[in-house]
């Protein structure tokens, strides 16, 4: 008699981390997996072959997916600080009326819930007193969505684990900067890299961050649905650099911009209990960066050089 298939649900599994957790979750073909993704950040072309994607706001998954699932990730929310300041009744749909509905599935359905919380919430005070956690409507929104699930467990003896990424890199990113206020860091400056366009950083160009490959990342949110035990896990590369180093680290033109209320700095996370799950970081930013200089050289005609 053959294996039933263990079925697993991701929200945002169109987008960026979402699409490359579902590639990785196909790999066992013991699992089924079913998407869930309005396609506020998402596309269709992040679509991964095997998996099933079903197109919805997280606040209505049980009319969505009817199954019971063996697991959920809820990555499904709206992930931006400085655009969150512009759009808090976006933040407080999809990530405070969106969540809840994910949290009241979990209830009905008593299977396990990891979810992607945010690392800003660890952030110190910056000069004007604001703890990271405060720093705009996305970074309290998440502060709270992971307190009410460690409640959630409590008052429903639920399974869970949370997760904290740490600036994530890599295939499917979303480029920004000019042109669209959702874009990431790297695949900015990787775009501005391959077209000659200047990069843009904002002052005072010091603040740092800890960037984690994107194949490491969902590594370790298998480990903690499949490991963890109703605990938070970083998820964390060891190296840090500052915004200026990477744009330099690409090469090119960089002009300084003005700083933003929601500028910070974040150093390299505590990752012993995702470590303690069998995680290793195995992705640098500094090879991820080399690759893309080696593939322009291979891949640019003669008559461009």
């Amino acid at each position: 008699m053959p294996k039933k298939k263990k079925l697993i649900i991701v929200t945002g599994g169109a987008g960026f981390i979402g699409s490359n957790l579902i590639e990785q979750l196909l790999k066992d073909k013991q699992n089924q997996v079913i998407s869930l993704d309005n396609y506020f950040t998402g596309s269709v072309k992040n679509h991964i072959k095997g998996a099933q994607y079903r197109r919805g706001h997280s606040k209505d998954i049980a009319k969505y997916i009817p199954e019971k699932p063996d697991i959920i990730y809820h990555l499904g929310e709206y992930s931006r600080v400085a655009a969150s300041l512009n759009e808090p009744a976006l933040v407080w749909d999809l990530n405070i009326h969106g969540t809840l509905g994910v949290l009241e599935f979990w209830r009905a359905k008593k299977c396990k819930l990891v979810y992607a919380g945010s690392s800003t919430k660890f952030n110190a005070p910056g000069k004007n007193g604001v703890f990271g956690r405060d720093l705009a409507p996305y970074t309290w929104a998440k502060a709270i969505n992971s307190e009410l699930i460690k409640n959630y467990a409590t008052w429903y003896k639920l399974p869970y684990s949370i997760v904290y990424f740490y600036n994530v890199y890599g295939p499917r990113e979303r480029a920004g900067q000019f042109n669209s206020a959702y874009g990431t860091v790297i695949e900015t400056f990787k775009q501005n890299y391959l077209q000659g366009k200047t990069h843009g950083v904002r002052r005072p160009g010091a603040q740092t961050r800890a960037f984690t490959h994107v194949y490491d990342t969902v590594v370790g949110i298998i480990l903690a649905g499949s490991k963890g035990k109703n605990d938070e896990y970083g998820i964390c590369a060891k190296e840090v650099y500052s915004i200026l180093e990477v744009a330099k680290m690409f090469g090119g033109k960089i002009k300084l911009m003005p700083q933003t209320k929601t500028s910070r700095t974040s150093e390299s996370a505590d990752s012993q209990k995702i470590k303690a799950l069998g995680w290793k970081q195995k992705h640098t930013l500094k090879n991820y960066i080399a690759e893309i200089k080696i593939k322009k050289i291979v891949f640019t005609p003669l008559n461009k050089i």
